[in-house]
């Protein structure tokens, strides 16, 4: 029998492309299925094409690049003066609820100088607790339920705001030259330990330790003349509003030069 010679042809196409080619055209009828079904929001299309040009750096073609940029920058400053706007009245909304617990704290003391100070600063607030409010002399434990609410009311609140806050407790003690074996060996000691004291209440309320800072001026930074005014305890609270670019500001390195 003779054989049979195959005819010249070009050269076939892989066998794996018409599978591949198959696959394609399921896909294609897959989502053309999924886009009949689908009920089509023209203004939320809009919305996240505009959100994606912006992300993608696009620029409108009917706009010039300054006019894009001046809107850009405008559209930033806005949100930042929003932003801002917002922590300062949560810290004003804050500061009110603690001048009312302060009040009450205050009520409660019949010396004049045992009385709290509420002192606001930008985007923060400080109380100012004499140490006698908290502590026995010579002492860095608390053990006043009056102060012991105090703290838990205080903690409630800062836990019932939107946003969280930062707390720094700074102790403060009066001009004493004591030297002790035992702890407190000196102010040193003292003004740290009432600080610790203070911050393991709060945590004991439920405040999260990583937003707690303690501080110990010892009686290195006075606040009167007086050893009474100066027998304090100062809880800071204070928001993240940093927006600063610490790279653009001048390294400490960069003077020694």
């Amino acid at each position: 029998m003779a054989d049979k010679k195959c005819p010249e042809c070009p050269k076939c196409l892989p066998g794996w492309l018409v599978q591949f080619g198959d696959l394609m055209s399921l896909l294609l009828t897959f989502f053309i299925l999924l886009l009949s079904m689908a009920v089509m929001d023209k203004k939320k299309v809009e919305e996240y094409f505009d959100i994606m040009k912006k992300a993608m750096g696009f620029i409108d073609a009917s706009t010039d690049v300054q006019t894009q940029s001046e809107k850009h920058s405008s559209e930033t400053s806005n949100s930042s003066n929003d932003e801002t706007d917002s922590n300062d009245e949560t810290v004003e909304e804050t500061m009110q609820e603690v001048a009312e617990l302060v009040n009450q704290m205050n009520d409660i003391s019949t010396v004049e100088t045992e009385q709290i100070q509420l002192e606001k600063g930008q985007n923060e607030f400080t109380l100012d607790i004499p140490s006698t409010i908290m502590f026995k002399e010579g002492e860095y434990e608390i053990t006043n339920p009056n102060t012991k609410r105090f703290i838990a009311k205080i903690a409630r609140v800062i836990r019932t705001m939107p946003q969280a806050f930062n707390i720094e407790i700074i102790g403060h003690t009066a001009t004493s030259g004591f030297n002790d074996e035992k702890i407190p060996r000196d102010n040193w000691d003292l003004s740290a330990l009432r600080s610790i004291a203070v911050v393991k209440e709060l945590i004991k309320n439920r405040i999260d330790p990583s937003a707690l800072k303690v501080s110990a001026y010892s009686s290195y930074h006075p606040k009167s003349e007086l050893a009474s005014d100066n027998r304090r305890v100062e809880m800071k609270f204070f928001a993240d509003n940093t927006n600063d670019d610490i790279l653009s500001e001048e390294s400490f390195f960069d003077r020694l030069e």
